[in-house]
């Protein structure tokens, strides 16, 4: 491992630590201490030396327009992003204050710490930002915006056992790809879907876009958003009464299946046909390809969480590699993430979690805006930007003008939220720092170091949150003082060997390897090593208990269901400052003739909490009754300044408190000047 900060001009490996499962191993090519070139290595062989052109115009980031330079005070009103430049001493002061008064006068669960999936390193996020937060005894964030169904679902279900890796998707004689897009989020995943595809294997895609892999499948389902649970149910229905569900592999490596069974036995192909918007024919044609096939294999994305039905969709669809007994084979089972094979526990904090309150992130709005005692009276966002990617976007908007509200932001670049701040505090990028990625589809884990030095006055995660600890008084002096210092000691309480490996530039294998067969190289991580396809504790949890179906809201004013898919710009909303694009809605044809729209009119985007104006796309890509606009916008990229999240409810999923994205319903109409 390299020490020292780069000072000559040169090639350096580095990994990407974004919010994406793939975690690329990068080369980057520095000339006069800037970002010239970032391409692929082959140190993770994974991600096989390409990358995809999301990172690879990182460099405009860490250099571009947007850039935070240096801490900054609002001078103007909150929202209009004006701002006198500080020293970094006058800000800690500032915000160290600010957190005390807050804490002395109201208690310490007025300070709300909200951060989510900026970076998925290890260093930025939980170490000494959870030290600081936790003995201030803030309120806790619950970050359910993405991934707390689907995680919730696997952990009831399989313990968080890992999944089936992209390299062995290539020995899969069928593969299922439910409610996701490899093109746009995973790119890696591809070649090895399309190595399959080459070898015989039949694909399936399920998702209400016609997206890349969709259009060259066997099978695609085009169902209507929040349906997936009713077609997942279908399924189970047809192997439980045609003998295909594997009653040894029940008997011996489950339970609940009869529960399970009992749920889902009113789930007909017509019935479920009726609901997803999709022929009965093709769900029956699905459930007898993947009865029949071995090995099968299903890629189940977070898509399909997004919704009010969205645990129990993901527990159905996990649960039937169980029911059809496709375990136990190279290629075969499920695929979702891989964040826990390492059995990574951050004992780095060194901290106990407080029994303070929970906040739900996806409520940032209500939370801001209601009557909660004591009301919170210091947000510090970091790895995150609330206002591009949460829900009811209007409603968390009127929550940070809020002028008894002290909003500090720590971030790479002047977002959204930024613009409503009253401290503004510069952050380091990946390519400036060092990190531990840790990617979630491959099992790879991989140290992050700086490749050009700190631009401006920006400063490490674990430094800051270093300096705030000493300038409160909370520093005792037995943790990391720095990001050097806190890689070291992340390091040292890796598991088993991986810190050495990784300090020593070796490959750290997890316990089941880097490719381990379900059920052959490992197991759940129940309590009993069983899967539990019904867990009660999952049922009692439901808002409307495990594997029931809540149908479609009635809105009869706003027939379109709205959806923000992930595209090939941004990551999340990272990287959605940089130019492109001028961002349209897409529509079906037959949605817009029957609007009377043509191709590029300026449109509006409506229901009852907010309105989007923006361009129109006539594309067959969508299915009819469902309209798309991007994931991760940032409001500059509408005429009006309003993104997807301005139509999203902040109605919660039936597993796991998620956001329901894909509830959002809404009306189209011509914008008239």
């Amino acid at each position: 491992m390299s020490s020292p900060r780069p000072k000559h001009d040169r090639s350096v490996e580095t990994a990407c630590p974004l919010d994406c499962p793939d975690s690329c191993s990068l080369r980057v090519t520095t000339s006069a201490g800037k970002v010239t070139a970032l391409d692929g290595s082959t140190r993770n062989p994974v991600t096989a030396g390409f990358i995809c052109s999301k990172v690879r115009q990182f460099g405009e980031r860490v250099h571009g327009a947007a850039r935070v330079l240096h801490p900054m005070v609002r001078v103007g009103p909150k929202g209009n992003a004006a701002f006198s430049r500080v020293t970094w001493d006058e800000a800690i002061d500032l915000v160290a204050g600010r957190l005390r008064e807050a804490r002395d006068t109201f208690g310490g669960e007025s300070i709300l710490p909200f951060c989510y999936g900026g970076s998925n390193g290890l260093l930025t996020q939980d170490a000494a930002d959870a030290r600081l937060f936790r003995r201030l005894g803030a309120s806790r964030l619950a970050r359910n915006v993405c991934a707390a169904p689907t995680s919730a679902a696997l952990g009831a279900l399989y313990g968080r056992m890992p999944s089936t890796t992209y390299q062995d998707f290539a020995h899969a004689r069928l593969i299922v790809i439910w409610g996701a897009n490899p093109s746009a989020t995973s790119i890696h995943l591809v070649p090895f879907v399309q190595a399959a595809r080459k070898a015989g294997a039949k694909l399936v895609v399920v998702d209400p876009r016609v997206t890349p892999l969709a259009r060259d499948a066997d099978l695609h389902l085009p169902v209507k958003p929040g349906t997936d649970l009713a077609v997942a149910l279908a399924l189970h229905r047809h192997l439980f009464e045609s003998g295909g569900a594997d009653q040894a592999f029940l008997s011996a490596h489950a339970d609940g299946a009869e529960a399970l069974r009992e749920r889902a036995a009113e789930w007909t192909f017509e019935r479920a046909a009726a609901e997803a918007g999709v022929q009965a024919a093709l769900i029956r044609e699905f459930a007898e390809l993947y009865a029949a096939s071995s090995p099968a294999l299903i890629r189940c994305g977070w898509g399909l969480e997004r919704n009010r039905n969205g645990g129990s969709a993901a527990a159905a669809v996990l649960a039937l590699p169980a029911v059809a007994g496709k375990f136990g084979v190279r290629g075969g089972g499920f695929a979702l993430s891989n964040s826990g094979a390492w059995g990574i526990e951050r004992r780095w904090i060194g901290e106990p979690e407080p029994d303070t309150r929970v906040i739900n992130m996806n409520h940032l709005g209500r939370t801001l805006t209601g009557d909660l005692r004591p009301p919170v009276k210091v947000l510090f966002v970091y790895n995150s930007n609330p206002v591009a990617t949460l829900p009811n976007q209007n409603l968390v908007l009127r929550g940070l003008e809020r002028t008894d509200l002290f909003t500090v932001v720590f971030d790479q670049v002047m977002t959204d939220t930024a613009a409503y701040a009253d401290v503004v505090l510069p952050a380091t990028t990946f390519l400036e720092g060092y990190d531990i990625a840790r990617a979630y589809g491959p099992i790879a884990l991989q140290v992050v170091q700086p490749v050009v030095d700190a631009v401006g006055e920006s400063r490490p995660n674990p430094e800051v949150f270093g300096q705030l600890l000493a300038a409160l008084g909370l520093d005792d002096g037995q943790g990391p003082q720095g990001e050097l210092e806190t890689l070291l000691e992340v390091l040292s309480c890796l598991p088993g060997t991986v810190g050495d490996d990784l300090r020593n530039q070796r490959q750290p294998m997890p316990p089941g390897g880097l490719a381990p067969v379900q059920f052959a190289d490992v197991f759940p991580g129940t309590p009993d090593g069983k899967a539990h396809l019904f867990p009660e504790a999952l049922d009692r949890a439901s808002s409307q208990g495990l594997y029931r179906y809540l149908p479609e809201p009635a809105a009869a004013d706003y027939p379109l269901a709205l959806i923000s898919p992930a595209t090939d710009r941004t990551v999340n909303s990272t990287l959605g400052e940089l130019p492109g694009v001028e961002t349209a809605l897409v529509m079906h044809p037959l949605d817009s003739r029957a609007r009377g729209l043509e191709e590029g009119a300026s449109v509006r985007v409506f229901n009852d909490l907010g309105e989007v104006v923006c361009g129109l796309s006539i594309e067959p890509t969508v299915r009819p009754g469902t309209v798309a606009l991007p994931k991760g916008l940032w409001r500059a990229a509408t005429k009006n300044r309003a993104t997807a999240t301005a139509l999203v409810p902040d109605t919660l999923s039936d597993v796991g408190a998620g956001a329901c994205f894909n509830d959002a319903r809404v009306q189209v109409v011509r914008v008239v000047d």
